[in-house]
């Protein structure tokens, strides 16, 4: 990271907005959110959580709403977003993302929750889509009717990843150009776009959300296709491990923003 806030520095590249993990930036105070301010005057900033847990039974965390707040009152960010997971139990953090049934009960829990953030905030949130390895037996309607039904309770909106409905079918025997066709693009307000991992041993195949590698073909032709049906939205090359020279990150947000343009015939671009 200090590799590439170096290159923003000495030469900003030519994209719309960028987008940070809000738990990278809590401190009051360092170098990680002096680098944030140095950044935030020349391009739109979107916060992306990981901590916030919304599915957590016992309810959100006041004092990690509160430093979240605090973050973006100072940043002012375009999107907030969040991901559709619990990582909390009894006041210890997990780390990792872990999945819900999707059930009603489930529904009532995350709604609460948003609903809770949303009026702590003062503003709207996006949930993602998690990368799933295992479904629930006991789950009664597929993950894209859930998240639907959360943004018409709550008013929030979604977050759309490509490469984890991908990820998801692939790993669960899942359709996942279906599962982006009942997607409602009107809540769509962001996409984003990574590389996975495939970790085979013997007759075991499971796909990784690493962020760590070039988006795959299959998921550009996923992502093709769903902006080409609900139009342009943000979009966001995620890259968190292994980073690569800014040059090849640019080169994929290049490629997005070609398949933006095409769909709407707008100069519009991705991050």
């Amino acid at each position: 990271m200090p590799d590439v806030a170096d290159a923003l520095s000495s030469a900003p590249p030519a994209v719309a907005w960028w987008e940070v993990h809000s738990e990278n930036f809590l401190s009051p105070g360092g170098p990680r959110l002096a680098m944030l301010d140095d950044i935030s005057p020349h391009y739109p900033i979107s916060c992306h959580g990981v901590g916030l847990s919304l599915g957590s039974h016992a309810g959100l965390d006041a004092q990690h709403l509160a430093r979240l707040k605090s973050l973006f009152d100072r940043v002012r960010p375009a999107l907030v977003s969040e991901h559709l997971s619990w990582s909390v139990i009894a006041g210890t953090y997990l780390n990792d993302l872990l999945p819900l049934p999707y059930t009603d009960e489930a529904l009532d829990v995350v709604a609460r929750n948003v609903d809770r953030a949303q009026q702590f905030l003062g503003r709207q949130i996006l949930v993602e889509n998690p990368s799933a390895y295992v479904t629930f037996a006991t789950s009664t309607m597929p993950e894209w009717e859930f998240l639907a039904r959360l943004c018409a309770r709550t008013g929030c909106g979604l977050l759309l990843d490509v490469n984890n409905v991908y990820v998801s079918a692939e790993n669960n025997g899942g359709d996942s150009a279906d599962y982006l066709d009942h997607v409602d693009g009107a809540l769509v307000g962001e996409i984003h776009l990574a590389g996975h991992t495939i970790e085979d041993e013997g007759e075991s195949r499971v796909l990784v959300d690493t962020h760590s590698k070039l988006v795959a073909d299959p998921v550009w032709d996923l992502y093709r296709r769903t902006v080409q049906r609900i139009g342009p939205r943000p979009t966001l090359i995620e890259w968190d491990l292994d980073l690569p020279p800014l040059t090849t990150l640019m080169g994929e947000a290049a490629r997005a923003n070609a398949i933006l343009t095409h769909a709407r015939g707008q100069n519009v671009r991705a991050a």
